[in-house]
């Protein structure tokens, strides 16, 4: 039930003295079994909306600003700057020193991050409440305070990392480039979504620090931006700081909507690129879309569904079951300005594009002929339904929910609504749109081709992107001028802390089936969901067994998925749909999954389909032949990618090129080639027994209930099964050895530098310890080597050191993706930073952070299932005791400069690591020559050249 208010609330501000209050606009309350998040909505003086919505069930609170501006907004020439400038917001403020933004909230024990797309940029953290005041002083801080602290030096070393990320996440991997084709194709020039938020490279180096100071102020004004507070708060206590810290910002200017016509094609346009990463060709198919929370949107998300999304879809049949393409999906994107219906199709070898392309539109037309069912619509409903609910898990998903609908609509309340929307699609409105937006329609046919390769496109390309009748507009830069708040407090002085929230680690049940079945649970009432999952030892550690078939558990896991003996893959998909229900296998390296989710309401059902998956899979060798062409297509196409190459060979470095730990889960294109419907048969009759299985529990769902519904599980048959162990490393990397892979023309290079430790993961123990002691190293965005590649010198996007546990001994290893022209200056600094920190140990600084960080964190490991359920797993998984969290809490509250520095001294001996570079090595082998390092040069699959 919804309350309107038109007078200001009289609340006595106890900081400022009486200070004008915000003004309550209206508040949410929920009614029943309403799908809605409780809100109150306030407005500030100077325009700054602000949601708050209380929710007290854990010790943390979720902030989000979102400002109205995206790339959406940005000039010609001036493309990524909204993105770019998202980067320059946390780079400090006239009392946030440069770094200090991200060490700050870190050493509050919380997360934060931001994110640009085309139509908002938003900046949000995850910390324990008793942050929260701090965080609200940060947000703030930056909002009226950002533009004396930006210096040239922050804006290049930040046009790096941006140019980094871009290299990193578009450049530098298979299809990368796709989005940005299409973009240019669908749109006219200068439409804003013409290009991506992450913005071209020759646009990235033309801009000045100037551009960006007129950027800030033109847009990130309080009343272009929503404040939105979440979680464990005092809505009084957390109006007067809000009222404190912004209200006296001033406005800026006046930011109206963006209204453009829909785009509008004349004929189909083809268009291609040749891909330097990948292995087949992909098609690219898109038709003009709709806004979001248009009438129409729902209805489109029915026809893609129906069309191009799960194994009940339309192209799954027609292009996947049949073996003609190793994938082919749907989607419909709905955006402020504009929206776009795709079709992506990757074929396998023998299917040209043109015949992709062909089959595409045959599709349409059968789905044209054939309508929709009603199991259709129940699908989409239950699925949809689903998707609303999960999406209210976490703090942080109602917070995003709530700024988003307020940004782009003006009403926090959305999506109740969304949903009713959903509810109330008809078969006439899927016909409807069907024929609206797609048959007959023109499209955009992108197609991608490998390099070197006698693939086709879909058609000869016929576009080439008109300039002549683009009008720039007014974006509003002429006379801006930087006004600063003035306070009556000194915002020099960081606030404090309040009193610690009390951290309740979960409540959990174990119990143990008659024929061996570990079970562990706890119960989550927060939304009316039930996530199990039923893991079964063994996964890839079962090739260990036998080499040649390495690749088995994986392809045994796709088999579960498909066909039983009592219903088709299509049929249990529909079930899934209706029910809104998840039930999928998948292996690891030590065991074979099903992962299951559903609403309570759903349980039983859902079961019936895990039993039915879990007793009767019907194993066909279609079925078998398809997994296997997926499974090669995948290999092939790791093989042209740097960070998928760097991981494969790093670990044929440590383990031993023919170690089957290195390659036992995937396999090898061999190795698959040689798999059998008998070998599958084989694996599943000798490997799945109740005696190695365990299920963790979390949601809706008691010990009672849980025992129960999974009752069907003691029917289960013992046997006896030999778990193999992890083979132990087979081969030793040579010393002071750079080993190199070549990948011409790659636009980053990936650096791995670590070694095989041997050391298992242990809570309490060892293993804790070196994590604890890395954290100043790599292991937060504040340690030295993120500090130093990224921050400092604008090497990379990311760069981390980790310690890897386990059963079968662990690891150490430090990387990053780095700008393809530093990358022997990149890989000698790794070295550099791990040798002084073994050397020199850790400043009482960084040690009084590390404690400060991981200490405070607890509050936010427990909230969604997943959180809970990963807690579980580890503790069923090792053995833990029940307070082994009470003890690593007092083992980091002990720990000594001394202590740290001797397991840094003692692991982190750099001179014992293997170091590998994959990238173009014609950009800098010649220089590392001269490094003092011995240089061996590897193909893609870690074979001497």
């Amino acid at each position: 039930m919804k309350y309107f208010y038109t007078s200001a609330l009289l609340l006595t501000m106890t900081m400022t003295g009486l200070a004008q209050i915000p003004k309550l606009v209206e508040a949410e309350t929920k009614k029943g079994t309403e799908l809605v998040i409780p809100y109150q909505k306030y407005k500030l003086s100077n325009g700054l909306t602000v949601i708050l919505t209380e929710d007290h069930s854990d010790p943390i609170v979720h902030v989000d600003v979102t400002y109205h501006v995206g790339s959406a907004r940005e000039e010609i020439g001036k493309s990524g700057f909204a993105h770019f400038f998202e980067h320059m917001m946390f780079e400090g403020s006239d009392h946030v020193k440069s770094g200090d933004h991200f060490k700050t909230i870190t050493a509050s024990g919380g997360s934060l991050n931001g994110s640009t797309n085309n139509d908002r940029t938003n900046y949000y953290e995850t910390v324990p409440s008793n942050q929260l005041e701090k965080m609200i002083w940060l947000e703030s801080d930056r909002m009226g305070f950002l533009l004396d602290a930006v210096t040239q030096k922050k804006f290049e070393i930040q046009r790096a990392t941006v140019k980094n990320e871009r290299g990193q996440n578009y450049d530098n991997r298979p299809y990368g480039l796709a989005g940005e084709a299409i973009a240019k194709a669908l749109y006219p020039y200068g439409h804003p979504y013409s290009w991506l938020t992450i913005g071209y490279i020759e646009d990235l180096n033309s801009v000045n620090v100037n551009d960006l100071k007129k950027f800030f102020l033109r847009w990130y004004g309080p009343n272009n931006a929503t404040l939105t507070i979440g979680g464990d708060i005092n809505v009084k206590q957390t109006l007067a700081w809000i009222q404190k810290y912004f209200g006296n910002i001033p406005a800026g200017p006046v930011v109206n909507p963006t209204l453009l016509p829909a785009p509008a094609l004349e004929s189909d346009r083809y268009i291609s690129y040749i891909d330097n990463y990948a292995r087949q060709p992909l098609l690219y198919l898109v038709f003009p879309g709709v806004k979001m929370y248009d009438k129409d949107a729902a209805a489109l998300d029915a026809l893609a569904m129906i069309i191009g999304s799960g194994e009940n879809s339309l192209l799954h049949k027609n292009l996947i079951k049949t073996g003609k393409a190793g994938s082919a999906s749907m989607f419909s994107n709905n955006q402020e300005l504009a929206g776009m219906i795709g079709v992506q199709v990757l074929p396998f070898q023998g299917l040209s594009l043109t015949e992709a392309r062909n089959m595409v539109m045959a599709t349409f037309d059968e789905f044209g002929k054939r309508g929709v069912t009603d199991e259709d619509l129940a699908m989409f409903k239950g699925r949809s339904e689903a998707a609303a609910i999960n999406a209210l898990s976490s703090i942080s998903g109602k917070v995003s929910e709530l700024a988003a609908a307020q940004t782009f609509t003006g009403n926090p309340n959305q999506i109740g609504r969304d949903l009713e929307k959903i509810r109330q699609v008809t078969k006439a409105d899927v016909m409807r749109v069907y024929n609206q937006y797609i048959k007959g329609k023109f499209s955009v046919t992108l197609s991608i081709l490998p390099k070197e390769s006698e693939f086709k496109s879909a058609a000869p390309d016929n576009y080439t992107v008109d300039k002549s009748n683009y009008k720039a507009p007014d974006y509003g830069y002429n006379g801006l001028t930087y006004k600063k708040a003035k306070d009556k407090f000194d915002r020099n002085v960081q606030p404090p802390s309040g009193i610690n929230p009390v951290v309740k680690v979960p409540l959990y049940w174990t119990a143990k089936t008659p024929n061996g079945v570990q079970m562990i649970g706890a119960f989550n009432n927060e939304i009316p969901t039930v996530s199990i999952t039923l893991s079964i030892k063994g996964g890839g550690l079962l090739a260990a067994k036998n080499s040649a078939k390495a690749g088995l558990p994986s392809i045994v896991a796709g088999m579960l998925n498909d066909d039983t003996k009592k219903m088709t893959a299509e049929e249990i998909s529909s079930k899934l749909g209706v029910l809104g229900s998840r039930v999928r296998a998948s292996a690891s390296a030590t065991s074979i999954s099903f992962n299951i989710s559903s609403l309570t309401k759903n349980l039983d059902q859902t079961l019936k389909i895990v039993e039915d998956r879990l007793f009767n899979p019907k194993f066909t060798q279609t079925t078998l032949d398809r997994l296997k062409k997926q499974t090669i297509q995948s290999l092939q196409n790791a093989k042209t990618q740097p960070a998928s190459v760097a991981s494969t060979v790093f670990n044929k470095l440590l383990y031993g090129r023919d170690n089957i730990r290195t390659y036992g889960l995937s396999g090898t294109e061999e190795s698959v080639k040689d798999i059998t419907l008998a070998d599958v048969q084989a694996f599943y009759d000798d490997y799945f027994a109740p005696n190695i299985a365990n299920i963790v529990v979390v949601g809706e769902l008691s010990e009672t209930d849980a025992k129960a519904k999974l009752a069907f599980l003691n029917n289960w048959k013992t046997k006896q099964v030999d778990v193999p162990e992890a083979p132990k490393p087979t081969e030793t990397p040579q010393p002071k050895t750079i080993y190199v892979v070549d990948i011409p023309r790659a636009a980053q290079s990936e650096i791995r530098v670590g070694y095989y430790t041997g050391i298992n993961y242990d809570a309490t123990g060892l293993f804790y310890r070196l994590t604890t002691a890395n954290y100043a190293l790599g292991g937060a965005f504040n340690s030295r080597l993120n500090m130093d590649l990224r921050e400092e010198k604008g090497w990379t996007y990311g760069a981390s050191s980790s310690f890897s546990g386990g059963k079968f001994g662990g690891t150490f290893m430090a990387g990053a993706g780095v700008r393809a022209a530093a990358t022997d200056s990149a890989a000698l600094e790794f070295v550099k930073e791990i040798r002084h920190y073994a050397a020199n140990g850790i400043e009482p600084a960084e040690l009084s952070f590390t404690k400060k960080s991981i200490g405070q964190s607890d509050a936010l490991n427990y909230e969604t299932n997943e959180q809970k359920a990963s807690f579980l797993f580890r503790i069923q998984e090792y053995e833990l005791k029940p307070g082994f969290v009470a003890q690593q809490i007092s083992i980091l509250n002990a720990l000594t400069k001394e202590q740290v520095d001797e397991l840094a001294k003692k692991y982190l001996d750099v001179d014992k690591m293997t170091l590998l570079i994959v990238g173009d090595k014609k950009v800098f082998l010649s220089i590392l020559k001269d490094s003092g390092y011995n240089i061996v040069e590897l193909d893609a699959t870690g074979k001497l050249k």
